[in-house]
């Protein structure tokens, strides 16, 4: 069933395995997918001596997994072909203490505070985002065997899917209850976990010493780190995920002397680096708070418990968008729901496109896609558009574009793979109209992510950290950079230049004073 550079591959990942694992089918004797199911797990077991295969009737299909006799937290209730086929190679990996995403010890601690929860997610085979929510729900089933969990295919068990209405995948349910839609890394995942089932944090708190804390894990932070480990420092970046917000651009082609490449893959370029950098990397972590020391040291602590000391402290926690928070707006994020008309803009040329927001920056946003969309239609809430003048001349000029005041945006109509319309409520008349399109562009402003220093450092009105041309705040010791800082446009490229200057400053203020 697999190619034989798959199995060739397949042997040299499972070159070093342990334990004894064995492939456990469950399945009925007339099953239509019988035949696959065992060619597919047959290929698997022959990459190692470690791994057997075992087929019982009995079941409408399920895959379980043993090690060294004992039966794993985690089944895969389907046929984990597609995308879910490196969910079930990462889950005989991790279960042999192996593979890049284990989490470091104090995350492995949070997961296994959680007590008993039954887990359950519910995927299709050809989306990209399954995978990793199933991978790391496998992996905490791993760490902790009070929860379990099952990957389910919805195709396969369409009754099932539709009974417990699921129109979005993947789906993951807990005792039961929808806990999450969409994608999310392991860390999302975690606090979900959490909030729902109420775990305290542990009463100790663990405390970090370090030459420089950088919080925040995207191009600005990841930057300002490995400028400042290549000066000979001890970097902490304490960060919710590496990549920050860059993971949800699909498509990155301004990044310049890389003619493409994708937010995922510049994210794990970014680790990447880090590591061959040495900086430590403290992922998973929300940080709640950023306070002053007596001897002039700043303290950062997390909402997890942990502290983290160092006399300087780079923030750059970058900004998040205001989303319209309506119904399928996450589902269809990189899918047809975008940001950034500069970042994704030309994967919509000579398609019809959606604006929402009249202000400067939508706008621009329309002015900039009128160039290479067939069309542009504007939605604005407010009964006019609150842009300046100069600039809604320009867009009233342009013959692709039309623009709808007093409208409402209620929600993002897709077919499962991308966006395919919006509903949008006229404010005056409240009635609905369904419009038909191949993306929509929400711009209704950035939040910047300063609340955690806003007591510390001078903002502005919009909640910016004010800067001065070295990346220095109000605050000695303390230095912002990137998309939550008062510096114009918002990109990648100029992050990464900020954040590497903020890290030269800092390290140019330590060997000075």
């Amino acid at each position: 069933m697999l190619e034989q550079t798959l199995k060739d591959q397949l042997k040299t990942i499972f070159a070093d395995l342990s334990a004894e694992y064995l492939l456990d089918a469950r399945m009925h004797a007339n099953h239509d997918n019988r035949t696959e199911v065992i060619a597919l797990l047959n290929d698997v077991a022959a990459s190692s001596d470690k791994i057997s295969v075992q087929v019982n009737d009995g079941e409408n299909l399920s895959i379980y997994v043993s090690k060294n006799g004992q039966r794993q937290a985690f089944s895969f209730r389907g046929l984990p072909t597609g995308h879910e086929f490196t969910s079930l190679l990462l889950a005989i990996l991790n279960s042999d203490g192996k593979g890049k995403n284990i989490p470091d010890e104090t995350i492995c601690r949070r997961v296994k505070a959680l007590g008993a929860a039954k887990l359950t997610t519910y995927v299709s085979l050809t989306c990209t985002n399954c995978p990793n929510v199933v991978q790391n729900l496998n992996l905490m089933s791993i760490l902790n065997p009070n929860i379990t969990h099952e990957m389910v295919d919805g195709a396969l068990f369409q009754d099932e899917a539709n009974a417990l209405n699921i129109q979005a995948v993947p789906s993951v349910f807990a005792d039961g209850q929808l806990l999450h839609v969409g994608k999310a890394d392991f860390g999302e995942l975690l606090s979900a976990l959490e909030a729902r089932y109420q775990v305290d944090q542990p009463a100790e708190t663990i405390t970090h010493h370090c030459d420089t804390v950088v919080v925040g894990g995207g191009p600005a932070g990841s930057a300002a780190a490995i400028y400042l480990s290549r000066k000979g420092l001890k970097v902490a970046v304490v960060a919710e995920r590496i990549g920050g917000q860059v993971k949800e651009t699909v498509g990155i082609e301004n990044l310049i002397s890389v003619t493409h490449t994708t937010g995922e893959k510049l994210a794990a370029d970014l680790r990447r680096h880090l590591q061959a950098a040495s900086v430590e990397i403290m992922e998973h972590r929300r940080v709640e708070k950023i306070d002053l020391m007596e001897d002039g040291a700043k303290l950062v602590a997390t909402e997890n418990g942990e502290q983290f000391i160092a006399p300087i402290v780079i923030v750059a926690t970058g900004a998040s968008w205001r989303k319209l928070n309506v119904p399928g707006e996450s589902d269809y994020i990189g899918r047809g729901v975008a940001f950034c008309p500069h970042c994704d803009g030309p994967f919509y040329t000579n398609k019809h496109v959606a604006v929402v927001g009249g202000g400067n920056s939508g706008i621009e946003a329309a002015i900039d896609l009128a160039g290479i969309c067939s069309k542009v239609t504007v939605f604005e809430f407010m009964d006019e558009l609150k842009a300046d003048k100069v600039l809604q001349d320009k867009v009233h000029s342009l013959p692709n574009v039309e623009i709808f005041v007093s409208s409402q945006t209620t929600e993002v109509i897709g077919n499962g793979a991308k966006v395919t319309a919006l509903r949008v409520k006229d404010r005056k008349t409240t009635t609905d109209r369904i419009v038909a399109l191949d993306g929509v562009f929400v711009q209704i402003g950035l939040l910047p992510n300063s609340s955690i220093v806003k007591d510390i450092v001078a903002t502005n009105r919009q909640g910016e950290i004010e800067i001065d041309a070295h990346c220095r705040t109000s605050q000695a010791g303390i230095y912002a950079a990137g998309d939550v800082t008062t510096v114009p446009y918002k990109q990648i490229i100029i992050s990464m230049g900020e954040g590497a200057k903020a890290a030269l400053s800092a390290f140019d203020d330590r060997i000075r004073h």
